[in-house]
């Protein structure tokens, strides 16, 4: 990184937990009717300074990182917040999930590293700026502020960092728990890069009794709202000490372990148990993403600090229990060895199964072998009962997908089986391409695209691997056949389906931890 000192993100970014001394300087709350600019205070020390040169880190890190899949919405993220060389890899295992979605509120909670705070601290700004430019701050600022134990950038005392200056902001004359804070200001490029339009709500959270917290921030998170909580991991252990450290406290987050939680180490222990609070309140499960450290990323492994990125869902409705998946998994997988072997389909006694299991649907059934496509063939509309179409697609994958060549008995063994049941097609209506892009709901809506003669479908999965909803459409134009942009034309029709979909390894994974 050519426009910042190294030595000074190693001094500022990688030690992010620093110590407060005993007293503190006394500062007093700027007056309510403040409209302000909350300048960046870590450009240049935490992140590029430079606008170009903070875009090509970010996009580094996103490029860098995979899209776990998960079935269910979105709500909230954990990241970690070093300087980038050491989380920003981390981070991008998050933030990679936002590109294409939208939220028209963005809260990130993250902990006060300078601040004798007794609250969480709302910001009094109208804009937060970053070397990308500014982002609106949300009205309800102000409504989280009137409830305990939020409060509008109350009276503490702050202690300004070793690095501030060289921090790329003058000191101002009334100092604020935000002032200095790092841990939501590195993740707002983050969000710039990745959402396109969107409020931000920062809060800096001092000692806070979380579960009040998450009642009081509760009343303000709908459905187009997303959390992130900022904070790394384990401190200044050895490699093999923070590993232990890291694993124990990750597991405390994904089983939404609050008591477990309560004892771990994580400067942001405070937002992380707040979203727990809210997460096991709401149903929202977690997943991890990614978790390393700085040894791992751009430091030595003698003292390390620990990152981690998780992502909280709201499971989606499931019509299906894990004794159904089991069951048309098995019922594909005895379908395929069968084809393979040259013997004939399974047979099966619709009188004896239930009623969703003979209900008219929609199928595909997918095939990989060591994580590569190895066949995928299904009915976009209903053809006949649910476990005939599981049966004649997995054996048309098998043997009848034009793409590949029939599959061959001894890769049976190796190929892994995911199924995915259709909701019926809707037309989607709309007016331009551009209202097209903004009507589509990546890693939720299946697409079928017809131009013309010519149409072809994506299920919901290959958002994972084209995020962006104009690459996402002009893919799917070529496999229709067409030319990459057709789809812009007058006369596209488009029909947006969801699916339950469930592959062999998650079952697998399931069972064991029932």
């Amino acid at each position: 990184m050519s426009t910042i000192s190294r030595s000074l993100f190693i001094a500022a970014g990688f030690l992010c937990a620093f110590n407060l001394p005993a007293v503190f300087g006394e500062t007093t709350a700027p007056p309510t009717d403040a409209v302000r600019v909350r300048e960046p205070a870590v450009a240049g020390v935490f992140y590029p300074k430079d606008p170009v040169e903070l875009s090509r880190v970010i996009d580094s890190c996103l490029a860098g990182a995979k899209v776990t899949p998960f079935d269910g919405e979105l709500k909230a993220l954990i990241c970690p917040h070093a300087g980038y060389p050491y989380s920003g890899p981390v981070a991008g295992f998050a933030y990679r999930l936002l590109v294409g979605r939208h939220y028209e509120t963005v809260v990130v909670l993250g902990p006060s590293h300078y601040a004798d705070l007794r609250a969480a601290s709302v910001t009094n700004a109208a804009v937060f700026r970053t070397p990308l430019g500014d982002v609106p701050i949300s009205a309800k600022a102000l409504a989280l502020a009137q409830s305990s134990p939020f409060a509008l950038e109350p009276r503490c005392g702050v202690q300004r960092p070793d690095w501030w200056l060289q921090s790329s902001r003058t000191a101002p004359s009334v100092e604020t728990a935000d002032t200095w804070e790092h841990s939501v200001e590195v993740e707002i490029p983050f969000l710039q890069k990745t959402l396109k339009d969107f409020q931000l709500l920062p809060v800096v959270m001092g000692e806070v009794d979380p579960a009040t917290a998450a009642s009081a921030l509760g009343r303000i998170v709908d459905d187009h709202t997303l959390i992130v909580a900022s904070s790394d991991l384990s401190h200044y252990y050895s490699y093999a000490t923070a590993l232990k450290l890291d694993e124990r406290c990750v597991k405390a987050i994904c089983d939404l372990d609050i008591d477990t939680m309560e004892t771990q180490e994580a400067c942001g222990r405070i937002p992380i148990l707040t979203l727990m609070h809210l997460a096991r309140e709401r149903g929202w499960k977690a997943c991890l993403l990614d978790r390393r450290n700085s040894g791992d990323t751009a430091g030595d492994k003698s003292r390390v600090v620990g990152y981690a990125a998780i992502a909280f869902y709201a499971p989606a409705q499931e019509m299906f229990t894990a004794v159904d998946r089991r069951y048309l998994l098995e019922l594909a997988r005895k379908t395929v060895r069968a084809v393979v072997a040259g013997g004939n389909l399974p047979e099966v006694s619709a009188g004896s199964l239930a009623p969703k299991f003979t209900a008219p649907k929609g199928c595909f059934v997918t095939l990989t072998k060591h994580g590569d496509l190895r066949g995928c063939i299904g009915y976009i509309r209903a053809q006949g009962p649910l476990y005939k179409a599981v049966i004649e697609n997995a054996r048309n994958a098998a043997v009848s997908d034009p793409r590949f060549p029939p599959v061959s008995s001894d890769e049976v063994d190796q190929l892994e089986i995911e199924i995915s049941v259709l909701t019926e097609p809707k037309p989607l209506a709309f007016e331009s391409s551009t209202e097209l892009l903004q009507k589509l709901q990546p890693h939720k809506d299946g697409v079928v695209l017809q131009i013309g003669e010519r149409g072809a479908t994506y299920l919901p999965q290959v958002w994972d691997q084209l995020p962006d909803k104009v690459e996402f459409l002009n893919n799917l134009a070529e496999k229709a056949g067409c030319d990459r942009t057709d789809w812009r034309q007058p006369g596209t029709a488009v029909f947006i389906y969801h699916v339950e979909a469930f592959k062999e390894s998650d079952e697998v994974q399931a069972g064991k931890t029932r």
